[in-house]
């Protein structure tokens, strides 16, 4: 073959879920450097993201949007908890059931995370129009409605 390998488009290039993957590496990447190392992990900020905008969401209704399995989000909560960003309150009417509130501190929290996470993005995406930016959104929540019918 005479032309350079930087030049040919391989076949693996051409899946939408190898795509997927590589962008993702590099958007945790740059996620984890923007908060800082010792900073909440994606899945920890996105845990906190759902309990401030849902406060008293159950832990099985925030694993069900998060995407995860319940006991998969128990280290989370335990982690938020731990912080001080979340406690666990009894749901009235069921006492097996736990709602989780955000504190005073996970509120102040995540309102800076997401001002980082945001600036984040911006930076990140700054190559795209932001009609592109909505589009590829749109795109991304088109192919995870997929996985959430099944």
């Amino acid at each position: 073959m005479d032309q350079d390998d930087d030049d040919v488009i391989s076949d693996l290039e051409q899946f939408v879920g190898y795509n997927l993957k590589r962008a993702y590496v590099i958007v945790q990447a740059d996620f984890r450097n923007a908060l800082g190392q010792d900073a909440l992990a994606p899945r920890v900020f996105s845990a906190l993201s759902l309990a401030v905008q849902f406060p008293h969401i159950s832990q099985s209704k925030l694993a069900r949007k998060l995407g995860i399995e319940r006991s998969g989000l128990v280290a989370i909560v335990d982690e938020l908890e731990g912080l001080g960003y979340l406690s666990r309150a009894t749901v009235p009417g069921d006492r097996r059931v736990q709602a989780l509130v955000p504190t005073e501190k996970g509120c102040r929290a995540y309102a800076e995370a997401v001002a980082t996470v945001r600036a984040h993005e911006k930076a990140l995406l700054a190559d795209l129009t932001a009609a592109e930016q909505q589009t590829l959104i749109r795109l991304l929540r088109k192919i995870r409605s997929k996985g959430e019918t099944e």
